[in-house]
C-alpha cells in the first residue's frame, strides 16, 4: 500500500499544533473569568491531563451561550483525551464540538479547526474508531450544509477504506467525490481540476491494489490528461508510482522507468519517504530493461547513490550489469529486509534473475557446439531442470539454434556444427579442383 495522503493543513509537532487561538475581531468584551478557567485548565494538561479535562468541562458548562471558549475546550478535551487514547472521551464530547460550527463561532475558524482535529485523530490505529469519528462529522456537514469540509471529511474516509481494503466501501465514497466534481452536464468540473486529482489519486491506489489494469489504464490517462490543476507534489507522485506499476505489469520496462523517475521527483519535492521506494522501483524497471546507463548519474539521484537503505539496490544494479550472477544472489540473500520484503520487489526479481541467467548462459555457450546440461547448472547455481526450461525459452525466441538432447543431458548447437560442416565442404571442394588442375596440367606435359 502507498502511504502518502496529505492536507494543506500540516499537524506539527509542538505544544500549539491543536490549540488554534485565533482572536476574534468583534467588539464584545472577553469574558475573563471563563478566559482565566480554561487557560488554568489548560496549564494542568501535562502533568495532570484528566483533571484538565475536568476542568475544561467546567468551561463548557459555565458557559451561558456557545461560543469561543466553549469551543476551544471542547478542542482540548478531544486533544488531550486522544492523547489518553480514551476514544470514549473523544467520541462523548466531539458531538457537542460539532454543534458549535452551525452558528456559535466564525465559519472559517470552525472549518479549519474541524480539519485540523480530523488531521490529529487521522494517525490513530483503531479503525473502528475513525470510522465513528468521520462518520459523526459527515452527518453533522450533511445537516449544516458545508461542502467544502464535507468534501475534505470524505478524502479521509475513503483513505481510511484504502488502507482497510474495504473496496466496496471505497468505491461508494469515490462515486459520491465525483459527482461533488461535475457540471450540470454530467462531466468533470475542469475547475476542480486539484480536487479531481485527489479522487483520481485514491481510484487509480485502489485499481492498483485490485489489478484492475483496463480501469487503472483508463484512469492514468485521463489523470495525465488534467491541466487546470496544481496539485501536491505527493500526489502527483502516488499517480506516477502506480503508473509505474501498471507499465510493469505489462513488461512496458521504459514506460515503467519514466513514470517511477517522475513519481520519484515528486516525493522528493514533497520531502516524502516514498521517494526511496519509487528509487528501489526505478532500479529494478532499469535491470528489467536490460540498460547499461546507471539511474544514479541524474542530478537528482545521485544525492541517494549511498543511502543506507538504496545501497543495497545500487550494488545489485552493479553485480546485474557486470553479469556476475553469484553476487547477485549473494545481495539478494544478505538484503532480505531492504529487498525482498517489498512484495512489488519480489513479485519482479524472478524476472531479473531470469534475464541475467539468460545473458550468463548465452556468453557461455557461445564457444561450444555441444555443452553438458550439468556444466550449465554448475555455472548458473540452478537446478538441471531450470536451465532446460531457460534453453527451450531461448530456441523458441530464435535467441541460440540450437536442440537439446534429453538422452545425453546436453544442448547441440546447430549453427556452429553448420560452420564446420561448410568449411570442410568447401575445403573438400577446393580440394577436388586441384587435383582435377594437377591431372590437366600432367596430361599437357606428357
Amino acid at each position: 500500500m502507498i502511504s502518502w495522503w496529505v492536507t494543506s493543513e500540516m499537524v506539527e509537532d509542538d505544544d500549539e499544533d491543536f490549540d488554534f487561538e485565533y482572536e476574534d475581531e468583534d467588539n464584545e468584551e472577553p469574558d475573563v473569568d471563563l478566559e482565566n478557567k480554561y487557560y488554568s485548565a489548560k496549564g494542568l494538561k501535562e502533568d495532570h491531563p484528566l483533571d484538565a479535562i475536568t476542568e475544561f468541562e467546567g468551561v463548557v458548562s459555565a458557559e451561558t451561550e456557545k461560543g469561543d471558549w466553549g469551543f476551544k475546550a471542547l478542542k482540548q478535551i478531544c486533544k488531550v483525551s486522544f492523547k489518553l487514547n480514551r476514544y470514549d472521551l473523544v467520541l462523548s464530547h466531539y458531538p457537542t464540538l460539532l454543534t458549535y460550527i452551525k452558528s456559535a463561532v466564525a465559519r472559517n475558524y470552525s472549518e479549519k479547526s474541524v480539519n485540523n482535529i480530523l488531521d490529529f485523530v487521522s494517525t490513530a490505529t483503531d479503525m473502528i474508531f475513525l470510522e465513528q469519528f468521520y462518520s459523526l462529522t459527515l452527518d453533522c456537514l450533511n445537516e449544516n450544509k458545508n461542502d467544502r469540509l464535507w468534501v475534505k471529511t470524505n478524502l479521509k474516509l475513503a483513505k481510511l477504506w484504502l488502507d482497510r481494503k474495504e473496496f466496496a466501501r471505497l468505491n461508494k465514497i469515490l462515486r459520491e467525490l465525483r459527482v461533488s466534481c461535475q457540471t450540470d452536464d454530467g462531466e468533470d468540473d475542469q475547475k476542480k481540476g486539484t480536487l479531481l486529482l485527489e479522487i483520481y489519486a485514491l481510484e487509480i491506489q485502489m485499481h492498483t491494489e485490485t489489478k484492475n489494469n483496463k480501469k487503472l489504464k483508463a484512469l492514468y490517462q485521463q489523470c495525465l490528461s488534467v491541466k487546470s490543476a496544481i496539485p501536491h507534489p505527493r500526489i502527483m507522485g502516488v499517480i506516477r508510482e502506480c503508473g509505474g506499476k501498471m507499465h510493469m505489469s505489462e513488461s512496458e520496462w521504459e514506460s515503467a522507468q519514466t513514470d517511477f523517475f517522475e513519481a520519484f521527483k515528486n516525493y522528493d519535492e514533497a520531502g516524502s519517504a516514498q521517494r526511496i521506494t519509487c528509487l528501489k522501483y526505478l532500479v529494478l524497471a532499469n535491470m528489467l530493461m536490460e540498460s547499461q546507463i546507471n539511474p544514479f548519474d541524474s542530478q537528482e539521484t545521485k544525492p541517494y547513490k549511498n543511502d543506507g537503505d538504496i545501497v543495497a539496490m545500487t550494488n545489485l544494479l552493479n553485480a546485474y550489469q557486470r553479469k556476475d550472477i553469484f553476487e547477485v544472489e549473494k545481495i539478494l540473500r544478505e538484503n532480505r529486509a531492504t529487498i525482498m520484503d517489498d512484495p512489488f520487489i519480489r513479485t519482479h526479481i524472478d524476472g531479473v534473475l531470469k534475464k541475467i541467467r539468460t545473458q550468463v548462459l548465452i556468453k557461455l555457450i557461445k564457444p561450444y557446439t555441444r555443452i553438458e546440461i550439468s556444466f550449465i547448472s554448475k555455472q548458473l547455481n540452478v537446478p538441471a531442470q531450470d536451465v532446460e526450461d531457460l534453453l527451450v525459452g531461448l530456441i523458441l525466441d530464435h535467441k541460440i539454434d540450437g536442440r537439446i538432447d534429453q538422452v545425453n543431458s546436453r544442448l547441440e548447437l546447430f549453427s556452429k556444427r553448420s560452420l564446420d560442416s561448410d568449411f570442410y565442404s568447401s575445403l573438400g571442394k577446393w580440394s577436388t579442383s586441384v587435383g582435377t588442375l594437377y591431372k590437366t596440367a600432367a596430361a599437357k606435359v606428357v
